[in-house]
């Protein structure tokens, strides 16, 4: 398996505690039980969020060794329009009395894009400090890269992007409205403590990578105030980990770098903008964005962590059946490795490759599949397969 499947878990490094500057990296506690808030959203979310939820269902009956307690709440577009909040007001309060949070997509075209984000996404990730969000990307086997001599093992990338900051802080305002002379600004905020705290998650993550490597993703030469900063912060904080090898890529010639170089890469640091926009590019290199998941993470573990396929609503194919729900499986898993549950979340991620080997993928992948196919082929692969709790992978009976 690769050790991208395990890198939410692997964040921690090992069961001790790890500290820097007040801001900790907290191992799991194990439960018998974990309460998952379900928020599927708009569009093809509650399509991919349902089907995880019964191969989560099916997964832990299989198991026996814990249970998912989820909670489906019906905060999206439809409750916007009804009501005017995308959530209640007490929401925060609501989500805190959860272990983790498992979301689909937010957006609808009746309402403008700024609004349902900040009114439901950004709303949840901000307040609960979950500062790291962690984009896992690689080739699955029997899906292709559109890179022509890209093999599997070539593209095994981890993006750390910074979550609750830069240029997504929310600052900025707009006077003069619909004047010529109108003016708009959008302001972004980097804070020493911000930049320190997401460059020590990243060093743990690629310190706990086979390869240990990290490069880091800033526009310095041009934003010579905050993205110098960046650099300088992320410097000194390599110096607390020698054995990670560090190099920095200026956000355009890193998307070069990407495409034409995808093996020397690794571990991947930068802005909140900057991996964003890296880690769809990654999705598509890899194959679709269809298949990549996310976890906004708080690394303290004192708000609950929140877990989504990168994809959007996705309008135009839902209803359809035609959702890719790998994504969200894959985010499941990540989700799974967060609460400590390692065997269960590789044995999800191995099932789905197993699947995903035999052909049985979407459209975006090149095949015919629509998703209750592939999530009817993920069922047979739990219940003609049996566990090995030692070594937390399916073996053939």
């Amino acid at each position: 398996m690769s050790s991208a499947n395990n890198i939410v878990s692997n964040a921690a490094g090992t069961s001790e505690t790890t500290s820097s500057n007040g801001h900790a990296i907290i191992p799991p506690t194990f439960k018998s039980s974990y309460k998952i808030a379900s928020i599927p959203g708009d569009g093809i979310g509650p399509e991919v969020v349902s089907a995880t939820i019964e191969v989560l269902k099916v997964l832990t009956k299989k198991l026996d060794t814990f249970e998912l307690e989820i909670t489906d709440f019906d905060w999206g577009t439809d409750r916007y329009l009804k009501t005017g909040r995308y959530t209640p007001e007490d929401y925060l309060e609501v989500l805190k009395g959860f272990d983790a949070i498992l979301f689909g997509s937010v957006g609808s075209p009746s309402v403008p894009d700024h609004i349902s984000l900040w009114g439901l996404r950004l709303a949840i990730c901000q307040p609960l400090q979950q500062y790291a969000n962690v984009r896992p990307t690689r080739i699955l086997p029997g899906t292709k890269s559109p890179l022509s001599n890209c093999q599997p093992g070539d593209l095994d990338w981890v993006i750390v992007r910074e979550n609750s900051e830069g240029e997504y802080a929310g600052q900025g305002g707009r006077s003069h409205v619909g004047c010529d002379h109108e003016v708009a600004t959008e302001l972004s905020i980097f804070t020493r403590t911000g930049v320190r705290r997401i460059a020590q998650f990243a060093f743990s993550v690629a310190q706990n990578r086979p390869r240990k490597m990290l490069t880091y993703v800033t526009k310095s030469n041009a934003q010579r105030n905050g993205m110098v900063m960046w650099d300088e912060v992320i410097r000194e904080v390599a110096e607390d980990y020698p054995d990670v090898t560090v190099d920095h890529m200026l956000v355009d010639a890193m998307t070069v770098r990407m495409v034409l170089n995808p093996r020397s890469l690794d571990t991947i640091l930068a802005t909140n903008l900057h991996a964003d926009i890296l880690s769809d590019l990654a999705a598509a290199l890899a194959g679709s964005i269809g298949i990549a998941p996310t976890a906004n993470l708080d690394p303290t573990r004192k708000n609950p962590s929140m877990f989504e396929p990168i994809h959007g609503s996705a309008f135009d194919i839902t209803g359809l059946g035609l959702a890719n729900p790998v994504a969200t499986f894959w985010t499941a898993s990540e989700m799974l490795h967060w609460l400590g549950e390692s065997e269960a979340a590789v044995s999800l991620m191995h099932a789905v490759e197993k699947v995903c080997a035999a052909g049985v993928v979407t459209r975006d992948l090149g095949g015919t599949r629509v998703r209750k196919r592939l999530r009817r082929q993920l069922f047979k692969k739990f219940l003609t397969r049996s566990f090995s709790r030692n070594a937390g992978v399916l073996l053939s009976r």
